[in-house]
């Protein structure tokens, strides 16, 4: 089959390989429909995620059809319509029975990794490193689903691929970044990174009822759609003016209710502190590149709440830990727990409450995907979500 391979730093590639086959009796064969490039695939494609290995199959959007399953696999047949979540959870768990799915104990092989990194490990993912797991991801024509009895979410009949897609990833993660918030009649919020984890942020903050939804980012087209589509109520291009004194003009002088942090490890700052930055990062002095979240942090009035929804790997320097805590504020973070979401998020689909095709821009061939990722990395023609079709 083809699939999309990491070969080194910038540098992916359509390959043929191997086709998955039935490993355990509750995995499942899903003939991939859809694939899409995420945000946090980039971070792969730059080379910050430690542990890839050329030729790891990427990708961690997908849906398609199940061709097979396995022996203990009694919930999916042949021929059903299937979104995957990308954190691979075991249903059982403590930590699944909690609904903390991406922080599901039995999932991620290579967990004694991950613990020297970050003290306990997080669940298996699709496509994203040896760090998670090592499995073969979905931007290919077909993808083991292991725990296929736990994980996938059935598609209705006449539902669009473009519709139901998104709930794999990046809709649910906009939502739970919102939704951690926990916002009240009134609130204010402010998001760093109109990409589309961060429209589905706004979106998901306007639907749980906040009264104003700051947009921050530097490209003006990703600012236009956020005020379109996602129901942006101002814009700041930070290129352009001073975001924490546009913040506070914004909101009275108190700064916003919450913050949501939709950027990660890559963010980017104009000037001599961008340059230092790119600097600590490429010399191991710090491993992200934290300035949205720093910015965040002291933006958010006193006891707001900073949400974390942008992916950090390592290490930051000059982390405002002063400013957290002389001023009561509250982080909530985590790689989003997918599967707590997706059904009431595909309700909200079907009510006509949100079309998460707004954010699609591009739709290419599977065998087009080192083009689209060149294309989202750069941002050339105005290139917010590719989708890639097999």
């Amino acid at each position: 089959m083809r699939a999309t391979c990491w070969m080194g730093k910038t540098d992916v590639r359509v390959q043929q390989v191997p086709e998955p086959t039935i490993v355990n009796e509750r995995d499942a064969i899903v003939r991939i429909s859809s694939t899409a490039i995420c945000g946090s695939d980039l971070h792969l494609y730059n080379g910050f995620v430690p542990t890839m290995q050329s030729g790891d199959i990427v990708g961690h959007e997908f849906m398609g059809e199940v061709v097979e399953t396995g022996p203990a696999v009694q919930n999916l047949k042949a021929g059903d319509r299937v979104v995957v979540p990308f954190p691979i959870a075991c249903g059982a768990c403590a930590q699944c029975r909690r609904g903390l799915f991406s922080l599901c104990e039995n999932t991620n092989p290579n967990a004694w990794m991950a613990e020297k990194l970050w003290g306990y490990s997080p669940a298996g993912i699709y496509g994203y490193s040896h760090l998670t797991g090592g499995y073969p991801g979905g931007q290919a024509e077909y993808a083991r689903v292991p725990f296929a009895d736990v994980n996938p979410l059935k598609i209705p009949a006449g539902m669009a691929d473009e519709q139901a897609l998104f709930l794999s990833d990046i809709l649910p993660t906009g939502y739970m970044g919102a939704e951690m918030c926990n916002i009240q009649p009134g609130d204010t919020l402010a998001v760093w990174g109109c990409g589309p984890v961060g429209q589905f942020a706004i979106k998901s903050a306007r639907l749980l009822g906040a009264e104003g939804v700051i947009a921050i980012d530097r490209f003006p087209y990703r600012l236009r759609i956020a005020r379109e589509r996602a129901g942006a109520t101002e814009t700041i291009n930070y290129e352009e003016i001073d975001i924490y004194d546009a913040l506070k003009d914004l909101t009275g002088g108190r700064g916003p209710d919450a913050c949501i942090d939709a950027v990660g490890l890559e963010a980017h700052l104009p000037g001599a502190l961008g340059a230092y930055g790119r600097i600590k990062q490429a010399t191991g002095l710090e491993s992200d590149r934290p300035h949205a979240l720093r910015e965040a942090i002291m933006a958010c009035r006193n006891g707001g709440t900073v949400s974390i929804i942008g992916v950090y790997g390592g290490f930051i320097d000059k982390f405002p830990i002063g400013s957290l805590m002389n001023r009561s504020l509250t982080i909530k973070t985590g790689q989003c727990h997918v599967q707590r979401y997706m059904k009431p998020l595909l309700e909200r689909i079907q009510k006509g409450e949100i079309d998460p095709s707004f954010v699609i821009t591009h739709r290419l061939r599977l065998d087009e995907a080192a083009r689209g990722y060149d294309m989202f990395l750069n941002k050339y023609d105005d290139c917010l979500k590719v989708v890639l079709t097999p």
